[in-house]
């Protein structure tokens, strides 16, 4: 029997995918281990978002290599589309798989241990407009599962070579989906989480949208939960927030890309909106739900942000007030326009900026978080932790806020994959709500 051993880099996206090829070499007789052991197949799911993310990349390539010289070192995905002669380069590199064609790993690895030559398997993405069959019926997490619902961006935003890497939007058949939620529920998942890499895309290509596939996956019975990857800001319409309010299994978690909260800024970006029209999602998100999670990425330092453009995202993203906002320090990514752009911010100015972001942000998060305190929530449990000695029962709530539980309270009580209801006592940890009673043991 063959060993192989996998490893992801990137998003949810890919995540999705490196699961799906550790499943289909498990049904071809492989076994599977841990990628610090020696394996004679290392699948390494690569990245290419920033020239940081290739470097891993390729690293990674590199450390599959010399854990066993002998080994099939197998280099997947987004780095490989985007510099396949790169790496065909490299020495340490067997077979080069591109986006798209991930699914056909099991005959190239037949190719190479019946040739032992390099394989090569990359084709035009920008000219497939077919969605790339792969699935899944587990996933590493017990309680929430990962569901790639769409590929390819046609936004072509400044900054950004995914297009490049991933092609054109290509969307998975609604019944394809709920098919994989189905099985997902029998397996005993109680929470997906709809992802891709411009999910508001999602049917554009098909002829329908992502609000329709969302109402067919809330009919799947046994799923109690239904949580939104990253939004576009233009999908939130009166009829989007109003819809998705009525389904009482979707999350109230909404993270709606921003980037930049100045409007000259994200004209350079390329973004498709206005920091007006962003203001107007937020408030229909918050008309429709009572105390919806609001998070979003914004970028630092991006070409020619300017002090005033950069108080001015400070104020914007004060006035909104989010739960959590992911902070990136603008990185040069070759291919894109942004690189070339005249006016590059200097390092130091993007830590400053980058560090006053995280001094805003804190007082929104607690804000939010606080919000909690006295009120009964729902909290879907996944996990033992333990903090300063003290072992509690780790879920979350509808809007992903932390919840613990002591497990001294219920020591003969295994929690994972519970839906509990409770009152919220106290802040635990910074960003960890105490749960000390539940009222309602199982829901």
């Amino acid at each position: 029997m063959r060993r192989a051993a996998l490893h992801n880099l990137g998003c949810k996206v890919n995540a999705y995918e490196t699961e799906s090829m550790q499943q289909l070499l498990e049904q071809a007789g492989y076994e599977i281990v841990p990628f610090d052991e020696a394996a004679d197949v290392y699948v390494i799911n690569t990245c290419s978002v920033t020239n940081i993310a290739e470097r891993k990349s390729r690293q990674m390539l590199h450390r599959a290599r010399r854990k066993n010289p002998d080994s099939v070192v197998v280099a997947v995905g987004c780095y490989v589309q985007t510099a396949e002669e790169q790496v065909s380069e490299d020495e340490a590199v067997d077979i080069l798989i591109g986006n798209n064609k991930k699914h056909e790993l099991l005959a190239l690895l037949d190719q190479f241990f019946a040739s032992h030559e390099e394989v090569s398997c990359v084709g035009d993405i920008a000219a497939d407009s077919t969605y790339e069959a792969l699935t899944v019926s587990h996933t590493t997490e017990r309680t929430r599962a990962y569901i790639k619902v769409q590929d390819g961006c046609n936004q072509f935003c400044s900054y950004c070579i995914i297009p490049y890497a991933r092609g054109r939007v290509r969307s998975r058949e609604t019944s394809d989906v709920r098919s994989e939620v189905e099985r997902m529920a029998l397996n005993g998942y109680r929470e997906v989480v709809l992802t891709g890499i411009h999910l508001s895309s999602y049917g554009v290509d098909l002829g329908t949208n992502l609000l329709h596939l969302i109402e067919e996956i809330h009919k799947v019975p046994g799923i109690a939960r239904i949580r939104l990857g990253s939004l576009e800001p233009k999908i939130i319409t009166e009829t989007f927030a109003k819809s998705l309010s009525e389904l009482p299994k979707i999350c109230p978690h909404f993270h709606l890309s921003l980037q930049s909260g100045c409007d000259e800024t994200l004209k350079r970006m390329n973004r498709r909106y206005t920091c007006e029209e962003y203001e107007n999602g937020c408030s229909l998100l918050r008309k429709y739900f009572s105390h919806p999670a609001i998070t979003t990425d914004v970028i630092v330092g991006f070409p020619g942000e300017s002090e005033e453009e950069f108080e001015t995202t400070r104020q914007f993203l004060k006035k909104i007030g989010f739960f959590e906002i992911h902070i990136f320090k603008y990185s040069q990514r070759r291919g894109t326009r942004a690189a070339s752009m005249d006016s590059q911010v200097p390092e130091q100015v993007k830590n400053a900026r980058s560090e006053q972001l995280f001094r805003d942000l804190a007082p929104m998060n607690e804000t939010f978080l606080d919000y909690y305190i006295g009120r009964e929530v729902e909290v879907l449990m996944e996990e033992r932790v333990s903090f300063g000695g003290v072992e509690y029962f780790l879920g979350h709530t509808k809007e992903y806020v932390k919840i613990a539980v002591p497990t001294e309270h219920y020591p003969d009580w295994n929690m994972e994959n519970e839906l509990i209801r409770g009152t919220v006592n106290a802040r635990l940890k910074e960003h960890i709500l105490l749960m000390k009673d539940v009222l309602k043991e199982k829901s």
